[in-house]
């Protein structure tokens, strides 16, 4: 059985072993296993094809207006007004 230390050295190896060409797509692999497990859902998300609705314009519209005139809402306050925190929801996907 292989060590962590003797795995990131076989790693190391083979990324050394890499074309030039190969090797941007090696670095975005390794980046997107780092991703936390919402950004790795959202970039694996499909595609949503659906039209957008007059309603959804409309609501898009009265979204950018209000921000002409207002600061944007941190997220941690919209949590906040629930009583919730950043860490609870990251609490929450661990036990799911």
């Amino acid at each position: 059985m292989s060590t962590i230390k003797e795995e990131k050295q076989h790693a190391h190896e083979l990324v050394e072993r890499l074309d030039a060409a190969q090797l941007p797509t090696a670095v975005r692999f390794m980046e997107f296993m780092l991703l936390d497990p919402v950004a790795r859902a959202i970039a694996t998300a499909p595609i949503d094809d659906e039209p957008v609705t007059e309603a959804e314009r409309q609501a898009v519209a009265e979204a950018d207006e209000w921000l002409k005139h207002n600061k944007p809402i941190p997220f941690e306050d919209v949590l906040a007004d629930f009583g919730l925190t950043v860490e609870d929801l990251k609490n929450q996907k661990e036990t799911e």
